[in-house]
């Protein structure tokens, strides 16, 4: 069997996760006096690799929608799966944090901090109406996600997961270039959050879940020294103007919906402190440097490896 028949087998996902970690298997290899678990993350990519391209395998050629839904959507969980990696990486690899160009930058800009001016309008149920418009980036991707599943053949769902998975990548090559980690704990007393942003019903469980997402745990004194370097570019406004642009390319019912949380969202990235402004400058330019470069990407591979014996389900 020739390797372009092997390789076949692989989505456009598949494709771009196995590259990325490779890439971060790579990072470990040369980085591996500063990556203390550097033996076990090479270990640990080389055995997804290993899955990938096992689930890949199973789905194509036993061609069930059981296995083909299980092909599809691991693409959620292994991209919180490589977003922890990175946090055993980035700071160990790039110990420098980038703050201080970022708040220089939105003051040259603007000439004040902009989530310190946002501060003014800070009221308890815009903070809970932000707070939730911020957690929803955690389920645009299966709203989205369930709505081409459901209504398009598998190719298309292929090609906007592969948009998603990439624009993940790439914001994560961000975190290693400018590690930063925003100004909830630069021009604000992180300890404060509560005090001075609080909202009503659900503010502070969420505002605890995401923290824990970026490592931090609860009452940790010194939460500076361990929360996830993930400030620039914004992902947050990257993936979720990604998310806008497909919902409207397939015309999904709940492209409506997915734009007012998008809107919100993007305004409590400043308004909730997690980032600069020009991190959501940058991470805007990312979504439209991932949507022109991964669209001709995903049609490269998919011409390249000949994937004629992928089954049209619906």
């Amino acid at each position: 069997m020739t390797f372009r028949r092997l390789v076949s087998y692989l989505s456009p996902v598949d494709f771009v996760s196995i590259a990325f970690l490779l890439f971060l298997t790579a990072l470990n290899l040369v980085f591996a006096t500063r990556v203390v678990v550097w033996k076990e993350l090479v270990v640990i990519n080389m055995l997804v690799v290993g899955v990938i391209s096992a689930l890949a395998w199973r789905a194509e050629t036993r061609r069930t929608n059981l296995w083909i839904g299980l092909h599809r959507w691991y693409c959620y969980p292994f991209i919180i799966f490589v977003f922890k990696e990175l946090y055993l990486m980035v700071r160990p690899i790039h110990p420098i944090d980038y703050d201080a160009l970022f708040i220089e930058i939105d003051r040259w800009m603007f000439g004040v901090d902009p989530t310190v001016w946002m501060g003014q309008f800070a009221h308890p149920v815009v903070t809970e109406i932000l707070q939730i418009a911020y957690f929803s980036y955690y389920l645009l991707f299966i709203i989205l996600g369930v709505g081409i599943y459901r209504r398009f053949a598998v190719e298309e769902f292929d090609k906007a997961a592969f948009l998603i998975v990439y624009g993940f990548y790439l914001s994560y090559l961000g975190y290693f270039l400018l590690p930063a980690v925003g100004p909830r704990f630069t021009l604000h007393d992180f300890h404060m959050l509560d005090t001075e942003l609080p909202g009503l019903l659900v503010t502070q469980f969420l505002r605890d879940f995401i923290n824990a997402a970026e490592s931090i745990p609860k009452n940790h004194p010194n939460p500076i020294d361990v929360v996830q370097r993930d400030v620039f570019p914004s992902g947050h406004t990257q993936l979720t103007l990604i998310v806008v642009v497909l919902a409207y390319r397939y015309k999904l019912a709940t492209r409506g919906l997915i734009t007012v949380l998008a809107i919100l969202l993007i305004i409590g990235t400043v308004y909730l402190r997690y980032h600069y402004v020009i991190d959501l400058i940058a991470g805007a330019a990312m979504a439209w440097i991932t949507i022109w470069t991964g669209d001709r990407l995903e049609a490269w591979w998919s011409r390249w490896t000949g994937q004629l014996h992928r089954p049209q389900i619906r």
